[in-house]
């Protein structure tokens, strides 16, 4: 099917985290290519999305939550259920899903006719202790007319694990928003969150065990004692999950390293950061420091390059599939020593000086617009699909 796409992309949240990254800035690039791609979201906050966005956007109407993260994602489930509860409000040619939870929503959709079926991206898959989590994260991917994903790595496991076909739609960079210009606000950022002389290594993701938190703290303590003024910035965090748990873990193995955590000490929480700070800290920042355990793309290694940052990550898929030994200090990301290593191997000027060229031929390969170009064949299929619905609740 030719011609203009009506396509609503639906995130799981509001907050800046990658699936919503992702889903801003594919509705963006199938803007740019004449499409009219709408993202949605639920939003209990009221106060939208956490950046602007040069595509149409869609707040959800949510209610704030307390309760479990069953309690959370079924509520949000229901969220989308009742925005998308006529005829009139599913007039597109195309829903793309990025999360489960949105998956599951669509799926329900799917069932009471109101729309002919959905694509979906998986960008990783979670092990869910609950059942009924698990349940819906499975559903989510096998109601699926058309699977997508942001790695390799993952389309061998939806087909190792649910016999599905899938085709690999990568990620992208803005960079014009990543850029290793430096900005008249980079050092009021930089005093906001008490940054000294440094070295300054940057963790992203927040204090979670997919992240690999714990690993990157261990590493920190044993680069701190060579250099005392080193402080790690550890930003983001927003998640639907409860990693409260580890979290606690972190705090005490902080204290146990006899090392502060707040404004200007030596590990900084951040929490989440509007989109226009994250390219301050990423200047800022010495390396970024992200051995995830974990993860569909990795994002934030393409915005730190963009942004002229040396890189430390895992040397493991997903990051292999798209970064070779010279573009990345590449390291065993259960081995904090190595990751130490890392640490000070990336203040090395000889060790700068391959890194940040190489960086930006990583990022030259990732434009928005290929990401987006990727898609259409699945919306093609889907739109194509489409049958007379006999529309009903």
């Amino acid at each position: 099917m030719g011609g203009r796409l009506r396509i609503a992309i639906l995130a799981h949240s509001t907050n800046p985290r990658g699936g919503v990254v992702h889903a801003l800035a594919l509705g963006e690039a199938l803007c740019a290519l004449g499409h009219e791609a709408s993202v949605h979201a639920p939003d209990p906050t009221g106060l939208g999305f956490f950046r602007n966005a040069r595509c149409p956007v869609v707040a959800v109407a949510a209610k704030a939550v307390a309760g479990t993260t069953v309690d959370l994602v079924r509520a949000r489930i229901d969220d989308y259920l009742r925005h998308f509860a006529t005829p009139a409000a599913c007039d597109f040619d195309v829903f793309h899903g990025q999360c489960g939870l949105s998956g599951n929503a669509l799926a329900t959709l799917g069932r009471r006719r109101l729309i002919p079926g959905f694509v979906r991206t998986v960008h990783h898959i979670d092990a869910f202790s609950d059942p009924l989590l698990a349940r819906w994260q499975d559903r989510a991917i096998l109601d699926a007319q058309r699977l997508l994903c942001v790695s390799a790595g993952w389309q061998d496991v939806l087909a190792r694990d649910y016999g599905a076909a899938s085709a690999v739609v990568g990620n992208g960079v803005d960079t014009q928003a990543y850029s290793p210009e430096p900005d008249p606000d980079d050092a009021r950022t930089a005093k906001s969150f008490g940054l000294g002389a440094g070295p300054v290594l940057l963790a992203v993701g927040g204090f979670e065990e997919r992240k690999n938190t714990l690993g990157i703290l261990a590493a920190f303590a044993a680069f701190r004692a060579d250099h005392p003024q080193a402080q790690l910035v550890v930003a983001g965090g927003a998640s639907l999950l409860d990693h409260a748990g580890y979290r606690a873990r972190c705090r005490d193995a902080l204290e146990r390293a006899g090392l502060g955590m707040s404004i200007g000490q030596a590990v900084i929480p951040t929490g989440p950061v509007p989109q226009a700070t994250m390219p301050a800290l990423y200047r800022r920042a010495d390396a970024l420091v992200f051995p995830s355990l974990k993860e569909g793309f990795g994002l934030c290694v393409l915005e730190a390059m963009a942004c002229g940052t040396p890189v430390i990550t895992a040397d493991r898929p997903p990051f292999t599939e798209y970064l070779g030994a010279g573009d990345a200090l590449l390291v065993d990301p259960g081995d904090p020593a190595a990751i130490a290593r890392a640490m000070a191997a990336s203040l090395d000027p000889d060790v700068r000086a391959r890194l940040i060229p190489a960086g930006r031929g990583v990022v030259e390969r990732h434009p928005w617009r290929l990401c987006a170009e990727r898609h259409l064949p699945a919306y093609a299929a889907c739109a194509r699909a489409r049958p007379e619905l006999a529309h009903h609740a």
